[in-house]
C-alpha cells in the first residue's frame, strides 16, 4: 500500500540519516554489541549531523522543526541501531526541557542537548515500583529557604535508559508523601553531585550496545532551580508527555517489523529446499500475505497517530492502543520471520535473530501491554 503521510522533504531527511547511520554507526555497531554501551563520540556525531533536539528552537541550537513527521522519520531510521538512544533523548526527555524548563534552564541546558555533549535520561521505574508511578519510594526533602534552598533526593532508580553515559537525568521523586501521586516533582539530577552514583550496567536479553543502568541517590542536594516544571505536579507531567514516548515506541516497532519482513521475503526467494524456493511453498506464501496485510492496517493506524500528534491532536488512549497493538504484532511478526529461516534464524549472523531478542523488552518499557490495555478500557468507561 502506498504511503501518504510523507512528501519528498521528509524522504530526502530519511535518505541524510540513512547515509549518517551508514558512517558513523553501522561500522562500528558490533564492537558496541560486544562492549555493552556505544561509543560516546557517536553522540556528539549525531548532534553535529543535526539530528538531537530537531523540534528544539534554534535559538538554543535545535532544528526549530514543528512538523513532527521528520522526528518520526528519525526514529524510523534508528531502528535497526537501537543501542544508540537518540530517540529517548530527543523524543522522551526533550518535551520536558522545552515545555516545563525556564528560561535559564532552557539556556543551561539545551545547547549542550542539541550537540550532544550532554546527554539525558529519565529516571521513572524503581525496583519495588515500575507501572505503579504513585508507588515510588525516592523522596526530595526542601532544606534552606531563598538563593541557598535545596533538595535532598534519597532513593534508587533501575532500569534507566542512559544510565552510564547520561549527563542529565530527569528523577521522579515525593516531595509529599501523604499525597500519593499529587505528591510527586521532577528534578534534573546532573553528572557529579555528590551521593549520585551509578551501578552497574545491566546485562540484558537484548539490546546489548545500550547502557542501562541502576543509579542511587544518598543525600543528594539538587538546587531549588533544578526542579522541572511545577512543585508537586511530576505525576501530571509525566502523563502529559507519555503518549509521545509510547508513539516513539510504536513507530520503531513497526519500522523494526517491516525491515525483518524485507530481509525474510528476500531469504525465502533464494534459499532452497527440496529443490526450489521456499517462498514458493503454500505455507510461505500464506505465512508472508498474513504479515504483508497486518503490516499495511498497523502503518495506516501509526501514520495516522503520527499526523495527529503533528497537530497536537493524538490522545492517551489512541497512542495507548498504537503502543500495545504493534509491540505485540512486531514480536509476533519477528516470531514468525524467524521460524521461516528455520534454524539459520537462531544464528547472530542474522538479523532477525537479533530483531527477536531486540524486541522482547517493547511490550515492557513505555508502559506494559496491560497497562495500554487498562488505559483504553477506562477511555471506554470501563
Amino acid at each position: 500500500m502506498r504511503r501518504t503521510l510523507l512528501d519528498e522533504s521528509h524522504l530526502a531527511f530519511a535518505d541524510a540519516v540513512a547515509a549518517f547511520v551508514a558512517k558513523e554507526v553501522t561500522p562500528h555497531y558490533e564492537a558496541w554489541e560486544a562492549a555493552g554501551i556505544i561509543d560516546r563520540e557517536a553522540w556528539r556525531a549525531a548532534g553535529k549531523a543535526g539530528l538531537l533536539g530537531l523540534s528544539v528552537p534554534e535559538e538554543y541550537g535545535g532544528g526549530g522543526n514543528t512538523d513532527y513527521r521528520y522526528n518520526a522519520v528519525l526514529c524510523e531510521a534508528l531502528e535497526g541501531t537501537p543501542g544508540l538512544a537518540l530517540s529517548l533523548h530527543s523524543e522522551v526527555v526533550g518535551p520536558y526541557l522545552t515545555e516545563l524548563c525556564t528560561e535559564e534552564q532552557r539556556q543551561r541546558w539545551l545547547p549542550g542537548f542539541c550537540t550532544g555533549d550532554l546527554v539525558t535520561a529519565i529516571a521513572m521505574t524503581e525496583p519495588g515500583a515500575g507501572s505503579d508511578l504513585q508507588g515510588i519510594k525516592t523522596t526530595a526533602v526542601q532544606e534552606g529557604s531563598g538563593e541557598g534552598a535545596h533538595w535532598v533526593i534519597n532513593g534508587s532508580k533501575t532500569f534507566i535508559t542512559n544510565g552510564i553515559h547520561s549527563d542529565l537525568v530527569i528523577v521522579a521523586a515525593k516531595t509529599d508523601k501523604a499525597a500519593k501521586h499529587k505528591g510527586i516533582s521532577l528534578f534534573m539530577v546532573e553528572r557529579g553531585m555528590p551521593g549520585f552514583e551509578r551501578g552497574r550496567n545491566l546485562d540484558k536479553i537484548g539490546l546489548h550496545a545500550q547502557d542501562t543502568a541502576e543509579l542511587s541517590f544518598t543525600d543528594v542536594r539538587v538546587p531549588a532551580n533544578n526542579i522541572i516544571g511545577e512543585l508537586d505536579r511530576g505525576f501530571y507531567h509525566l502523563m502529559h508527555n507519555l503518549p509521545q514516548e509510547r508513539l516513539v515506541i510504536a513507530i520503531g516497532s513497526i519500522a523494526r517489523a517491516e525491515r525483518i519482513f524485507a530481509s525474510t521475503l528476500d531469504y525465502i526467494k533464494t534459499r532452497t529446499a527440496f529443490g526450489q524456493p521456499i517462498g514458493s511453498f503454500q505455507n510461505s506464501r500464506f505465512v508472508a500475505a498474513e504479515i504483508a496485510t497486518e503490516l499495511d492496517i498497523a502503518r495506516v493506524y501509526v501514520d495516522r497517530c503520527i499526523a495527529d500528534h503533528t497537530n497536537r491532536e493524538l490522545s492517551a488512549a489512541d497512542a495507548a492502543k498504537a503502543k500495545w497493538w504493534t509491540t505485540e504484532l512486531s514480536r509476533s511478526i519477528i516470531d514468525r520471520c524467524l521460524q521461516l529461516h528455520g534454524g539459520y534464524g537462531f544464528m547472530e549472523e542474522y538479523p532477525v535473530a537479533r530483531a527477536w531478542r531486540d524486541s522482547r523488552v517493547s511490550t515492557l518499557y513505555g508502559g506494559t501491554t496491560e497497562i495500554m490495555k487498562e488505559i483504553v478500557g477506562r477511555d471506554l468507561g470501563l
